[in-house]
């Protein structure tokens, strides 16, 4: 690994568990979107959908301070993690992906907070 790389890894813009999640969002979303072996590739739409599903799943109402924490405050920084990873070799790319697929895909506040269904049905059972 070239001495920028580990520079890059030893200091990285977001936080290191930006980059954690977002690994776990890619394994999510291939698995939602029925991916194979052969075809493991999701775009970038896919991706930020598996991140925002996933984010919900994992902090709920708290999916807005904890990104915020991380450094995320739009779609757009997901794209640039994932950008990050590709450059160290993390993550692939084909010739098709950008960086503005990430862009303005979705508002924070209507995909994690107005959106938000709390699932009260447990609560009322007998």
């Amino acid at each position: 690994m070239s001495h920028t790389k580990q520079t890059e890894l030893a200091r990285p813009k977001y936080h290191p568990a930006a980059y954690e999640f977002v690994d776990q969002a890619l394994r999510f979303s291939r698995k939602k979107f029925g991916k194979t072996p052969e075809d493991a590739h999701v775009s970038g739409r896919q991706l930020l959908e598996g991140i925002r599903e996933l984010a919900l799943k994992e902090f709920g109402l708290m999916t807005i301070p904890v990104l915020r924490h991380w450094g995320i405050t739009s779609t757009e920084d997901f794209g640039r993690i994932v950008w990050n990873m590709i450059e160290l070799e993390r993550m692939c790319k084909t010739d098709h992906d950008q960086l503005s697929d990430f862009c303005d895909v979705y508002d924070f506040e209507d995909a994690f907070d107005r959106d938000y269904v709390l699932d009260t049905s447990s609560a009322f059972r007998r």
